[in-house]
This record gives C-alpha cells, structure tokens and sequence, in this order.
C-alpha cells in the first residue's frame, strides 16, 4: 500500500518529557496531535529505521486508536518490524524486557500511568531506548523541539492489524507480530524467584490478595498466581483491564486503594495483599496489620534478596530518590555496599544499571525495581515479596518487626497539595528557599536543621548535572523535610511535602506514623506556611 505524506501544522503545547507527554484524552483525539508527535520521534531517532519497534499500552481509552496509529507511522518510516501485545495490551515494565529480549530499537508505551482514564479521562505516551529505559533528556528535548516545527507526517495506507489475533501479518515492508503481551514477562519472573517455593507456601494455606485495579496487570496476575502458582481464583481481584479503570483511579495508595487496607486491619487478612498501577509498574505492599511504606519496601527487600534465585550473588548497590526515606541508606551500610541518592526520574537509576553499580533501586512513589528490566516493576516486587515470605516462614509483620528492631525505623509520609494554581505553589517553594541561609543551626521542635539547600545531582556514570530538583531541610540522621513540584497530573501544579523521622530507640519503634510525624508536620505548616499561601486547610492526598 502507499505511504502517504499528510500537511500538518505544529501543536504549541507537546512539551515531551522523560516520562513521555500525558494530557486530557480529548487533546490527543484532535486531529494531528498523536500523529505530529510520533512523527518527530521517528525524525529524531533515525536508528528506528530499518530495526524492530515494540508496542505496548495500558488498555484504557483511545489506547487501540493510538496503537494503530503506531503501527502504521511505523511501517511508512522505515521500521521493519512491530511487536505489539494482543489487545494492546503490555504494562511498562514488560515493554521494557521486550525490547531488551528482542534487540529492538525502541518501544512506545501508550499510558497516562497511575491517572484516571476514560473519555473524560488522561492519556499518555512515552518513548523507551533500546536498554528498555525512558529516552534521556537529550532525546526528548529534540523531540519537543522537533514538534514546534513540523510540517508534515508520514502514514501507511495499509489496512488496519487485527490486535486481537496472534500472529504474523504485514503492512508495506513492516512485520507486525501481536504477541501474548504476558507469556515472555512470566517466563522471566520464573527465572528470578522460586516458583516452586512459592507454590508450598500456597498449597500450605498461606494467602495473597493482589487488586489490579482493573487496569494492566489483570492478565500478568491471573497468569502468574493462579495459572503457574496455583493460587485461588478470588486470590486476584479487579483483573480485567477496561478503559475507564472500572471508574477507579488506578493509584496504588493508602488513599485509592483502602479497602486493602481495611482488610489488612480485619481478622481475614491474607498474609500478603498488594495492588498495581494503570500501566502496572508501581505496586503497594501490605501485610496482616501492616503497611510496608515504599522506602521501608525498598530497604527490606535489599536486606533479603541474596535469598532469591535470581539474587543470589547478593547485590552490587542500591539506589533511591531523593525524597524517599533513607531506610535503604542502613541497610546498604550493614551489607557494605554503595547507597545512591538520585533526583526523581527512573532514567538515574538506568545509568546505574547499565553500569553495574546497583542492583535494586525504588522511589517513595511506590515503585521498585531491579536489574532484570529498566522500568519500575510493581508486579516483580509483589513476587519479591511473595517469595521471601515462602523462603523466611515469616509474615509481613513479623519481618517488618524484625528489620525495624536491627536497623531502625524511618517513620515516612507524603502530603500532597494538588491542582494548584502556579503562583501559589511557586510561592510555597521560593518563601522556604529565602529562609536557607538562616536555618542551618536553628532548633525547630526537637530537632536542629543540620542543612537546608536545593538538591542537586552530578551522574557518576554520563557526567551530566541535574539541578532544582527539591528543597530539602534536614536534621541531620534523624529527621528531613523534603519539598517538591510535581508534573505528574494534567492540571494546575502539585506541591508534595515528604516528611521523614528516624528512630533506634525500642520503645519509639511502635508509634503510629501519624504521631510519630505529628511534630515535623508542624514545623512545616511554620517554615512553608502551606494553609496561608494555598489556601487549603490540608493536603489532598496523604500516603
């Protein structure tokens, strides 16, 4: 079929990102929006030409239309072959192990991640390299640039690919293959834990409740736990992917997901119970009677990994971000090795990776991950979990427990203040900048600001420099206050507060979180003067 070559004109707003571009699904319904920015990746990374292209998306709304625009953009700029998951349907992290197992050039992921989707909902897309990683801002900053100059597309006027049937099939001179999105990501699962472990501790009566929030990892949680781990059926729930999320917002949190956490606190609580992300690379962990927050997860499973298959050379280092809780920081000190601490973005921790400096690495967010991919996994650390609970004999609380009675506990919560209007939030980080050269030395609460500065990062590995990537007061080991802008949503400007406390003492290791942070909480509420400069009587978000 011919290629054609369609007159377009430049959208102002496709500011294209390491995580990709996220907006409205009505922005990318109009006409040449998706198309002019897929054009100029393709323009911008000419090593796609003549090499293997993945595809993958999370299944909500637009997520088929947006596939077959892909594909056919695809085969008319020189692509010679497209992998793409049946349905559409492949979560980030399998995208990324795709591209690695099939020596491809790139992949695009069509998601808005953990946003709300639907026809009223977000929409999303990003571009992975050929490591299975997010593009580096080089990358993306020539697309972005590419965009506000493009004139014209290119498109094959080939017939549409039946995403629902496997198989080969051809469009011009591309090879489309639609593929089980699920087979190759549990086949290496099966590499790196002990199924056969894990299945006796399920046929011994121990339990797990994983929600996939009826987005992505419905069919990889089906597969895994019930199919090759013999869990019962009701042992998944939410697991068909639909467009609109099931009206749900697919954000693993305390907030979105708390009937796990309601069942957790309840007497029929499983011994594990876990929930995933739209495109499935975030996870929460809870126990019977506990929450493992994002930082403690990340530092626990350092702490037992060396008990994992695929682990058991123990590990080279571990890195996490900035705002998350320092909890991994004492383990890597115990196990004598490298702790990183790198801006938010998972491309920090790909450099890392593809250097062999670390080998597991997580944000506060609630994503985790590990050599094995260059994604955030959230189902690869449910397993994690699922397996050192079969390999210990332990449960969640009794190892939460254990490591927070050898290690300390990192007390750990985020406020979020979101859909602000720019100038306020603005005015949150520029009134506690002004007061940097004035805190050091000063006593706030019980505690005596050892530092406050803007967090920068000089990458060990390419020499690149990130700067203005948060404001942090710190009170030495045992407390931080961190401040950041997210752009993460699709409106107006979120504020995050990160608030941190650290203690060794027995009798302050059971406090509540809420008590525990109480006294930071304040001292913020007078350093950021959040309830004046916003407006709100309190976040909108609290995890």
């Amino acid at each position: 079929m011919p290629t054609r070559e369609i007159t377009t004109k430049p959208y102002p707003d496709q500011k294209f990102g390491t995580a990709g571009l996220r907006k409205k699904v009505a922005v990318f319904q109009q006409p040449h929006y998706l198309e002019n920015l897929l054009q100029a990746v393709f323009d911008c990374v000419p090593e796609l030409r003549g090499k293997t292209l993945v595809i993958g998306g999370d299944g909500r709304f637009h997520n088929r239309a947006a596939i077959q625009t892909a594909i056919a953009m695809a085969a008319a700029n020189g692509v010679t072959k497209v992998i793409v998951g049946q349905g559409g349907i492949v979560s980030t992290p399998a995208v990324s192990h795709l591209i690695r197992l099939n020596g491809a050039a790139g992949g695009f992921v069509f998601s808005a991640s953990h946003n709300p989707a639907g026809p009223d909902g977000d929409f999303g897309v990003k571009f992975n390299i050929a490591n299975g990683g997010q593009a580096g801002e080089t990358t993306t900053d020539r697309i972005f640039a590419r965009t506000k100059e493009i004139a014209a597309y290119r498109l094959s006027d080939g017939a549409k690919i039946d995403l629902d049937r496997r198989g080969l099939s051809r469009l011009d001179d591309c090879e489309v293959e639609v593929i089980d999105g699920v087979a190759d990501y549990a086949a290496l699962m099966q590499k790196l834990f002990d199924f056969d472990r894990m299945k006796d501790w399920l046929k011994r009566g121990g339990r797990v409740c994983f929600d996939a929030m009826h987005a992505v990892t419905g069919p990889y949680a089906q597969r895994i736990f019930v199919d090759l781990l013999n869990a019962p059926a009701d042992s998944v729930l939410n697991a068909t992917p639909l467009e609109d999320f099931g009206g749900g917002h697919p954000d693993p949190n305390l907030i979105y997901a708390k009937h796990l956490v309601d069942l957790s606190n309840s007497a029929q609580s499983p011994e594990l119970l876990a929930a995933s992300d739209g495109d499935g690379d975030r996870n929460m962990i809870l126990g019977a009677g506990v929450f493992i927050s994002p930082g403690d997860s990340l530092a626990m499973l350092a702490a037992h990994l060396h008990k994992l298959p695929g682990y058991k050379g123990g590990i080279a280092g571990i890195a996490r971000s900035m705002p998350t809780c320092r909890a991994a920081d004492v383990v890597a000190t115990h196990l004598k090795v490298p702790c990183f601490e790198t801006p938010t973005g998972w491309k920090f921790f790909c450099n890392l990776l593809d250097a062999d400096r670390i080998t597991i690495c997580g944000e506060e967010s609630f994503g985790t991950g590990s050599t094995h991919v260059r994604e955030k996994d959230g189902l690869w650390a449910v397993l994690a979990w699922l397996n050192v609970l079969a390999v210990t004999g332990k449960t969640m609380l009794e190892l939460a427990t254990a490591h927070w009675a050898q290690h300390g506990r990192h007390y750990y919560q985020r406020h979020d203040y979101d859909e602000l209007p720019t100038e306020k939030a603005q005015a949150v980080m520029e009134g506690l900048k002004a007061q940097f050269a004035t805190l050091p030395g000063q006593t706030l609460g019980q505690w005596t600001v050892s530092s406050a500065d803007e967090f920068a990062y000089d990458d060990p590995i390419d020499g690149s420099r990130a700067t203005a990537q948060g404001l942090r007061v710190v009170f030495g080991d045992a407390a931080r206050l961190i401040v950041r802008l997210s752009g993460t949503g699709t409106k107006g400007a979120t504020v995050r507060v990160y608030f941190e406390r650290y203690e060794q003492a027995p009798a302050l290791l059971a406090m509540t979180t809420r008590d525990a942070l109480n006294p930071l909480v304040a001292i913020a509420e007078k350093l950021l003067r959040l309830t004046e400069l916003t407006g709100r009587k309190g976040p909108d978000v609290v995890t």
